[in-house]
């Protein structure tokens, strides 16, 4: 999990309910550290932080090997790591090759070697594994921060049913899929772009944080979920789609 903003609530989430939490920063070493001491402090859990870039395979695959050593095993992954960068609408030139390469490294390839490393360990525990991708309303839609971010979390999603049909029952495979969630990130489409998207959702706001971050909860409870996409976004993805309310 990571250390800031929907991961670092996520985090908690979990925490409270009695797991120990192995948090992944990028660069943020403070952060992490500090929210590891919250949550071993207030939920008496053992919480470790491990520096990772998940656009690297290798450092994924020591991600999930420092989990088991730290935490004595592995029961739940929640990859929530992701890149994109903000480019103009419907323009297939705004980003480099390299960049499309990098929202496919990031939002792809590092859930392949995520599962590569931790489906063997996972698979052995008695009640299995879970593994829930973060995505995106941008994966459904043609919508989001850029063309690159679109395509790549669909291919995610989709990357995710597979995941579940190869790897049940042992593991139980899932997604959540947010809507405009008002954080660090969140708050760089601007007020103008934030508040038409408000607008625009079928519920009039944007995605609670707190509301999203219970979807991981549930989703890690539920044992008769597997391969599923859980849309929590206020109803905004209705408002990308054909059969949206005029």
């Amino acid at each position: 999990m990571t250390s800031r903003g929907l991961g670092a609530l996520v985090c908690e989430k979990f925490a409270a309910e009695g797991a120990n939490v192995l948090i992944n920063y990028h660069s943020n070493a403070e952060a992490a550290q500090q929210l590891a001491d919250k949550l071993e402090k207030e939920y008496s859990v053992k919480c470790h932080i491990a520096q990772a870039d998940t656009l690297v395979a290798a450092e994924n695959d020591q991600l999930i090997h420092t989990a088991v050593e730290k935490l004595g095993g592995l029961d739940i992954i929640i990859a929530n790591a992701g890149w994109t960068r903000f480019t103009r609408p419907g323009d297939i030139y705004d980003m480099s090759h390299d960049e499309w390469n990098k929202c496919w490294a990031a939002n792809v390839m590092s859930h392949l070697q995520l599962m590569q490393t931790a489906q063997p360990i996972m698979s052995k525990n008695p009640d299995g594994g879970v593994y829930i991708a973060t995505s995106s309303i941008a994966g459904i839609t043609t919508s989001g921060s850029s063309m690159a971010y679109s395509v790549t979390k669909a291919a995610g999603l989709h990357l995710m049913k597979h995941f579940a049909f190869t790897f049940g029952p042992e593991i139980r495979v899932n997604a959540v899929l947010p809507g405009l969630l008002l954080t660090e990130w969140g708050m760089k489409f601007g007020d103008n772009i934030i508040n038409a998207l408000k607008e625009r959702s079928t519920l009039r706001h944007e995605t609670y944080l707190d509301d999203c971050a219970d979807a991981y909860i549930s989703l890690a409870k539920n044992t008769s979920a597997t391969g599923q996409q859980l849309t929590v976004d206020a109803g905004l993805a209705l408002g990308h789609l054909p059969s949206a309310k005029v």
